[in-house]
């Protein structure tokens, strides 16, 4: 076979399996075979292969016995390190949680998607406690951006190791969290595609938290369809219900203010490319200023950002003990800041935030939002693993288009639309406002060939 299991989409590895030209024994050693002879040793924390071949052979005899649990039957999964898997600390990219309890029982979307019939490979690495958007990490390793082909690029962060292991084709898909752009940034510079469901769609119990007013959860892939297969099975469907939708007479939004500001100009040539492909096969584009956004970053400044205040809150006891010594100390900074934020601002920061919300969705209407995913493509690492003030603008402006989306509690997908300076990949984000997963999904299933364009 010329591709391996991994590098496959869940889609084309689905046929296999069902079609019995694979078994999921096989696929299970495969993906373990080339994660073993994969030289990046920082793109996993933790390989459940006791439980994966447990799982992988159950499914191989409930498909000779034609019983079949669906799509996602013995397609393998990697979960990001911050979900309860029954038997292991939950350590959430950090050494100082390695030696707590492991965990009862598996997270609620770990089990969902167990029940589907998926095979659980192992925890991929993360940026510590997800408060990064870069995704390095000094206890476990950077996983290193598979596309670079000149020096070693950020990975994106916080889901780094779950946009590697798909990009690298280790896994046809990994799972991770997305508070302030932790899906849609490491998609984007990775070259894959990353869906970031509204906020509530999937059930967080058994998450590690960061920002509880944020956190949402969503698959790193190779395809809409195939995070539109992984969305089913998290809510518990048997099978999906989203109708792909046509582009003629698609009305698409294009912000005008912030999401441009200081982007690189390959990126936005790529995203203009993506943008006129989608004119020609019949999308209305408007383009215009959305006032909101201006806001939020006042806000931001008077205030304090919204994730940095609920995770001091979560985090404050850790951080006056002997822990903070043991954390990477850029999280550290950065968590402490949110101690600046007093009860009155927090309060003033949700009345704003529902304000804006209702703001914005009667701008947006019915139309989805487009705009580059991150302003730029993935940077070299070692820089920014030198240079705290170089790391911190650095994550400030890859982080601020995707963070609007988690303000303004939008669902979104990164799918890519080319590439900028140095061959690496651009990503091109759209967006719905909140709980419009299955519009967002269903325009992005016609849009995604168009707007891939060549890229492969």
């Amino acid at each position: 076979m010329s591709k391996s299991f991994g590098a496959m989409s869940v889609a084309q590895l689905s046929v296999l399996i069902q079609g019995g030209a694979a078994d999921p024994v096989d696929v299970a050693e495969a993906v373990f075979g080339t994660i073993a002879d994969y030289a990046d040793k920082a793109v996993f924390t933790t390989l459940t292969e006791r439980r994966a071949m447990e799982e992988a052979r159950a499914s191989s005899k409930r498909l000779r016995e034609g019983r079949s649990l669906g799509l996602l039957d013995g397609i393998p999964i990697a979960w990001k390190d911050l979900f309860d898997i029954e038997g292991l600390a939950t350590t959430a990219g950090s050494v100082v949680l390695a030696a707590d309890a492991p965990a009862r029982r598996d997270a609620v979307v770990v089990d969902l998607l167990r029940q589907a019939g998926m095979v659980a490979i192992g925890r991929t690495n993360m940026s510590e406690f997800a408060f990064s958007g870069l995704g390095i990490n000094p206890h476990y390793g950077t996983p290193v951006n598979p596309r670079s082909t000149d020096l070693p690029r950020l990975p994106g962060g916080s889901s780094s190791g779950a946009g590697v292991a798909v990009a690298a084709g280790l896994v046809p898909v990994a799972m991770g969290t997305d508070t302030g752009g932790s899906v849609r940034i490491p998609a984007a510079f990775n070259g894959i595609v990353g869906y970031k469901a509204t906020r509530g769609r999937h059930a967080m119990e058994g998450v590690y938290p960061l920002a509880k007013s944020l956190d949402s959860l969503g698959p790193l892939c190779r395809s809409v369809r195939d995070a539109v297969w992984i969305d089913a099975a998290m809510r518990g469907r048997t099978a999906p219900d989203v109708v792909e939708r046509p582009l003629r007479g698609l009305e698409l939004l294009v912000p005008e203010n912030i999401v441009f500001d200081g982007a690189e100009p390959e990126v936005i040539a790529a995203f203009e490319a993506a943008l006129e492909r989608l004119q020609r096969a019949g999308a209305h584009v408007a383009r215009a200023v959305v006032p909101a956004f201006d806001e939020i970053f006042d806000l931001m400044t008077r205030c304090g950002p919204l994730v940095t205040a609920e995770a001091f809150a979560l985090h404050q006891e850790r951080l006056a003990g002997p822990d903070a010594d043991r954390m990477d100390h850029r999280v550290v900074m950065r968590t402490r800041l949110g101690s600046r934020t007093s009860l009155a601002d927090y309060l003033a920061i949700l009345a704003a935030r529902g304000r804006l919300i209702a703001d914005v969705e009667r701008l947006v209407g019915d139309r989805l939002i487009a705009f580059p995913t991150v302003a730029h493509v993935a940077p070299p690492t070692g820089p920014l693993e030198q240079d705290d003030e170089l790391f911190f603008a650095t994550n400030n402006k890859t982080l601020r288009n995707t963070a609007l989306g988690n303000f303004l509690d939008w669902c979104g997908v990164s799918i890519p639309c080319g590439t900028g300076a140095s061959g690496m990949p651009v990503g091109l984000l759209l967006s719905a406002t909140a709980r419009r997963d299955e519009a967002l999904l269903g325009v992005a299933l016609a849009a995604e060939p168009v707007i891939r364009g060549d890229f492969a």
